[in-house]
């Protein structure tokens, strides 16, 4: 009986190993030309307007979560800076942006970041804030899946719910589209159905 031939078997693993390996890092390779082919939408400009805050703080998170999650904190902020251009948000950025280079504050992650802009431009009680945006909000020339997202995304965090939430939502509505509601059999008692 002959003995085996440690020497081939270890090479022929080191070989195989190597061809796995290779593969794993392509599938995974892979994985990353699918996310940087991804198309995300940047956020628009944020001028701070209080009522764009949500929006703009939103979309920022999006896009760094799959753009920008590998790099520092401090790119992902000077990259949310970027972004902020326009009236008094100008003097706040360049404040804030001097701030953080002689080290007077530091933050842990972007969300922080975001959370600092919130405070500063969230112009204060928020819920009033989405109140007020809810009872200005109107269909116009947009189809009514367009107004519902909308809406709904105007209502969260207004303290609006049920009763008063429809009633704000049909003020909203295009006349003509409110008063076939009205008329109905059977009128919706929630914008979901």
């Amino acid at each position: 009986m002959s003995q085996p031939d440690y020497p081939t078997i270890i090479r022929q693993l080191q070989e195989q190993v190597a061809t796995l390996t290779a593969q794993l890092g392509q599938q995974q390779g892979g994985g990353r030309r699918i996310a940087e082919e991804t198309e995300v939408a940047k956020p628009q400009i944020f001028d701070g307007t209080p009522l764009k805050v949500s929006g703009f703080m939103g979309a920022c998170r999006i896009y760094i979560k799959t753009r920008l999650r590998e790099v520092s904190v401090e790119a992902q902020i000077n990259w949310v800076l970027s972004y902020v251009q326009g009236g008094s948000v100008d003097i706040w950025k360049e404040n804030i942006s001097e701030e953080l280079e002689v080290g007077e504050i530091e933050f842990e992650s972007v969300g922080e970041f975001l959370a600092e802009i919130r405070k500063k431009f969230g112009g204060g009680d928020e819920e009033s804030m989405k109140v007020a945006e809810l009872k200005k909000i109107e269909q116009g020339g947009r189809t009514m899946k367009e107004f519902v997202q909308d809406f709904k995304r105007t209502a969260r965090g207004s303290g609006y719910e049920g009763r008063p939430l429809v009633e704000e939502f049909k003020q909203g509505m295009n006349g003509g589209i409110r008063r076939k509601l009205m008329e109905a059999e059977n009128p919706p008692t929630s914008i979901e159905n």
